[in-house]
């Protein structure tokens, strides 16, 4: 599965999330992988490496591994997202998308989960960075610590 399917299978589930709030009825797929895309990406689009980082420095490396490998998923609080990604980022991510940002972080619970299950294809993706320890030694080198 590519990236930019990847991060289409996240807008829907951000559309279909019950947290999107009535605006997110007016929001279409297109705009929702753009932001999305722009949130968790670099200068090329969306970014997996760069997602997976940013959850295992921010100390969800257990989260990660429960949607990248097969088994129940533990969900991700909004709170959790909020501090991950940052106010600003979460401010311009709602803004772009014409929602309040309690509206984006119910959203983007559903979408960050869907979308690295899916990249995953049941813990493919952790096995191709060497596992949970490669990815560690990832997001150290991401992160310089």
């Amino acid at each position: 599965m590519d990236m930019n399917e990847i991060v289409k299978l996240g807008a829907k589930a951000f559309m279909d999330s019950k947290n999107s709030g009535d605006a997110g009825s007016n929001l279409d797929i297109g705009t929702i992988t753009s932001a999305l895309s722009e949130l968790f990406g670099g200068e090329g689009g969306f970014d997996i490496s760069s997602l997976t980082g940013l959850l295992q420095g921010g100390g969800m490396g257990d989260m990660l591994q429960s949607w990248m490998g097969s088994g129940d998923n533990q969900e991700i609080s909004t709170d959790q997202i909020s501090n991950l990604l940052g106010s600003d980022k979460i401010s311009s991510f709602a803004s772009k998308l014409g929602l309040s940002e309690d509206d984006a972080l119910g959203g983007l619970q559903d979408a960050v989960p869907k979308m690295l299950e899916n990249a995953s294809s049941a813990g493919a993706l952790l096995d191709s960075v060497g596992g949970l320890g490669g990815a560690m030694s990832f997001a150290k080198n991401l992160f310089g610590k």
